[in-house]
């Protein structure tokens, strides 16, 4: 079921190229759960169809589409499989972190290699010292970076960190702030953890990596508080907003195909104890009406926050306290509104939900692990609740 999102919707060329994989997906969900990792063979078929650089400007390798088309997308593939949205939405968006590298380097590496896929994880948990190897200015980096997810497909992997003095004392900016980095390496110098053992999200292959005193160029780095990135409107809209729509979107696909899983058996079960059919018991009624009105509005609010702050960003406007706010208080509730939708069908199924055979036990799985990502987490709404209520509060991340 196609449900309309209003006046913001993601361009239909672009929703027809995740159809041609929605077939495919949906058969390989079980392959790519038992084996923990998206298979390769599908991924770089995906990158070849330029997915993964979706919202890159087109100077800097990308098709240059809108965070609506992101948002769009992500939940489409989420119907099918939502390990397999998750990859994708993280290969968008760390694609999109390699504009804030030196211009240069940024084309060279999205040019030279069209087809090449990203993952990272942006948590300073590497430290790094400077130095100067073969005459190259760079850093030595160390750390283990935990939810690497779509690492195993990618090309290139990157990891926050701060970098300090030789002692490990951290080193700060001419603002006072610490000198927080990312540190863009190649998959082949960077270690895969076997630590993916989960119970949701199993096909995303986000297992720990980590690094030992690997040298990174100076220019394959990028500084936290760089201020010096393009000034394309895809980059004034906020960054942290754009993961957050990632992870909501995966997690409303996912309440989409729960309820039309439901829906596809609720004629011919009958459950246990029950003269009726599913279908036709009132409780089946009530619940599925209520899915749809908690999906559909999440859905409204969801959609209108992003394209609100994407149409001022197209002009050049950059997104106020209260753009950023609604953005990430849209996308914390989708992803709870999700959850009730697919605890609810879940519920509904009765011991149909259980069996592995059925759909809706991994969309249970998996909305239960993506909720839990701290950017739709009950600390943002800690946080937007204290902007509504007009108390002074930090606002960096939102």
């Amino acid at each position: 079921m196609s449900v309309s999102t209003g006046p913001y919707e993601p361009a239909d060329e672009i929703i027809q190229i995740a159809e041609r994989f929605s077939a495919e997906i949906a058969d390989r969900s079980a392959e790519f759960e038992e084996q923990g990792f998206i298979s390769q063979d599908l991924t770089d078929r995906l990158a070849k169809t330029g997915l993964y650089r979706l919202c890159n400007p087109v100077d800097y390798g990308g098709m240059g589409q809108s965070p609506v088309d992101y948002a769009g997308v992500t939940e489409y593939l989420a119907r099918f499989d939502g390990s397999t949205a998750w990859v994708v939405f993280i290969g968008i968006t760390s694609a999109l972190s390699v504009c804030a590298l030196p211009e240069e380097t940024a084309k060279d590496l999205m040019l030279s290699d069209k087809e090449a896929i990203t993952a990272g994880v942006f948590a300073p948990m590497g430290r790094a010292v400077a130095c100067e190897q073969d005459g190259v200015k760079g850093f030595r980096v160390t750390g283990q970076w935990q939810w690497g997810s779509g690492s195993r497909n990618a090309t290139y992997i990157s990891g926050g960190g701060f970098v300090t003095d030789q002692s490990g004392e951290v080193l700060k900016l001419d603002n006072g702030a610490p000198d927080q980095r990312s540190f863009f390496m190649r998959a082949e110098n960077v270690e895969l953890m076997d630590t993916w053992h989960v119970s949701g999200l199993k096909g995303t292959g986000s297992t720990d990596f980590r690094v030992q005193d690997l040298f990174v160029a100076e220019n394959m780095t990028f500084g936290a508080l760089r201020t010096d990135i393009p000034d394309d409107p895809i980059h004034i809209f906020p960054i942290f907003a754009f993961l957050g729509v990632g992870i909501a979107a995966v997690t409303l696909g996912l309440a989409r195909a729960a309820i039309d899983e439901l829906l596809s058996f609720a004629a011919a079960k009958t459950p246990q104890g029950s003269s009726k059919p599913l279908a036709l018991k009132p409780a089946t009624h009530k619940k599925i009406a209520e899915a749809e009105a908690d999906l559909r509005s999440a859905r409204l609010f969801f959609y209108h926050s992003i394209g609100r702050v994407w149409d001022k960003a197209q002009t050049g406007e950059y997104p106020s306290v209260e753009d950023r706010r609604d953005i990430r208080l849209s996308t914390t509730h989708a992803a709870q509104a999700a959850v009730r939708v697919i605890d609810s069908m879940y519920t509904l199924a009765g011991g149909t939900s259980v069996y592995l055979k059925s759909p809706l036990q991994r969309h249970f799985r998996d909305v239960h692990v993506a909720s839990q990502h701290m950017m739709v987490s009950e600390a943002t709404l800690e946080l937007i609740g204290r902007l509504f209520v007009g108390l002074e509060t930090n606002t960096a991340q939102l």
